[in-house]
């Protein structure tokens, strides 16, 4: 079951049937977010032919269920560079996202996509948050962002301090998308729903796999975020993460701005014009795809905190995003092995892919036309930057290390595999064949599946909220009937 948000609801969009793919264009964009979109649109403005291939519809990922703040203050990612990186690589990164938000403030005034000015908040509630936040300052200023420390934040819950600052932007993500569906499709980018790839091969020409035939291309880009090819093993360089949105209908504006808690467990607000009234959205609960957690439980706790503090709200969409933390805290636009330009990569937005995914467009973009932009050497994979995260990397894949042991163990824990599941409920037990089996019971039908992730062997998790198999080794996910929801995994887990 997937939570649809308050975007995809306003934008509904399903894939139509694709035929039959095949000939040859200058570049093949893999994923129809922000960032395939973005570089499509640029490629096709200089004269390229460009096919997108999306594997579900426009909109279905994480740009679609983003909480779409365009700002430059982002939460304590600025502190987070900072302790990794020197001032220059710091000031490269701002600046990549000034000319990203900038690039989408000009888009949506040329194209009538509605958006809205406001303040940004980074606050704090209790004592490790303030001294996050004060950090997050020195940073930001470090950086060359004009914040400013407030003392009084205007919430009606308890705080200390947050850093702000003005001008920021907030918009409908999925209208976005559409606009630059359109402007794609009108230089004559070919857009194609529904057809996942499954694999990249050869150069001059690089050949894009799918299940519906193969194009050849020039150049490959894969903006999937997290990439969807495994040469590189961008899986390991990077973690996870899931966290949840409430669309809320209130008497009266209630928030004033975009705000973000440093403190654990996250929240964040923001409202949304809709129609007369407003919406106020409420976000965070992140975890580990995949982790030892109730999906549902992260939602609920949501809820009651809303509840608390905005008592008159009626809730009106819940759902779910997926992002990804690059262990040197730094987004990658660039070859997806050293040396090699026909296959580009980008991701790792550290969940503020508003920004990030359109400064990786534009990267990726100067780069393919010979273009030249001094702050892209941030964004580039294979670079020196990345030697400053080697603990969090090793600390990743100690994790996942030992998520893998623990996974081919948990079934053996837990015998039982002849008993059905209830509604609602999926366990993974071993089968007679002593083979990991995943069995569910969604709106009245048991299914079995493979409980073993066709990226890398990982023992799937039930998610109870979306009723999904989650991987806890990279994130790959999957529905009840085994179809790939989210990569890295391009194959969903076999029947049983």
């Amino acid at each position: 079951m997937t939570l649809v948000s308050l975007w995809q609801d306003r934008h509904p969009r399903t894939p139509g049937e694709v035929g039959e793919l095949s000939g040859e264009v200058d570049t093949v964009v893999v994923g129809a977010g922000i960032t395939g979109l973005t570089t499509a649109l640029l490629l096709a403005r200089s004269g390229q032919s460009v096919t997108v291939l999306e594997a579900d519809h426009v909109g279905v990922g994480t740009t679609g269920r983003s909480t779409a703040k365009v700002s430059l203050l982002q939460g304590t990612q600025y502190s987070r560079i900072a302790r990794r990186h020197p001032e220059p690589v710091l000031r490269q990164y701002a600046e990549a996202n000034r000319e990203a938000q900038a690039w989408v403030v000009r888009f949506c005034d040329e194209h009538e996509v509605d958006y809205q000015r406001r303040p940004a908040y980074t606050y704090a509630n209790g004592a490790s948050g303030e001294r996050a936040i004060r950090a997050e300052l020195d940073a930001a200023r470090t950086a060359g962002l004009a914040v400013d420390w407030q003392d009084e934040v205007p919430l009606p819950y308890p705080t200390r301090g947050a850093v702000r600052l003005d001008d920021q932007v907030q918009l409908d993500p999925c209208e976005l998308l559409d606009a630059l569906s359109l402007q794609a499709a009108a230089h004559g980018v070919r857009i194609v729903e529904g057809a996942r790839v499954t694999g990249v091969s050869g150069r001059d020409p690089v050949r894009v796999l799918t299940a519906s035939g193969e194009l050849a291309a020039t150049r490959v880009v894969v903006a999937t975020n997290m990439p969807v090819l495994d040469r590189g093993g961008f899986f390991a360089r990077m973690s996870p993460s899931r966290s949840y949105g409430l669309a809320f209908r209130t008497p009266s504006a209630l928030v004033d701005g975009m705000y973000l808690s440093a403190d654990t467990p996250s929240r964040s607000l923001r409202d949304a014009p809709d129609g007369d009234g407003t919406l106020l959205l409420v976000g965070g609960n992140g975890h580990k795809v995949g982790g030892p957690v109730s999906e549902q439980g992260r939602i609920d706790e949501l809820r009651a905190w809303t509840a608390r503090w905005f008592p008159d709200s009626e809730e009106t969409h819940a759902w779910s995003a997926q992002d990804y933390l690059p262990h040197h805290a730094l987004p990658f636009a660039g070859p997806l092995l050293p040396g090699r330009d026909e296959v580009l990569v980008a991701g790792g937005y550290s969940k503020w892919g508003m920004t990030n995914g359109v400064a990786a467009a534009l990267a990726l973009s100067a780069r393919v036309l010979g273009g030249r932009m001094d702050w892209a050497e941030a964004f580039r994979p294979w670079h020196g930057t990345e030697l400053r995260g080697l603990l969090d990397a090793a600390r990743i894949n100690g994790e996942v290390g030992l998520e893998m042991a623990g996974g081919w163990l948990r079934p053996a824990l837990h015998p039982g595999a002849g008993s059905a599941p209830t509604e609602g409920v999926g366990t993974v037990r071993y089968d007679a064949l002593r083979t990991p089996t995943a069995t569910s019971r969604v709106d009245g039908v048991e299914r079995r599946v493979s409980g073993v992730c066709t990226h890398l062997g990982g023992i799937v998790r039930w998610n109870d909220a979306e009723k999904s198999w989650d991987c806890p080794l990279h994130g790959s996910r999957f529905g009840p009937d085994g179809e790939v929801l989210e990569g890295p995994a391009v194959c969903g887990l076999t029947s049983r």
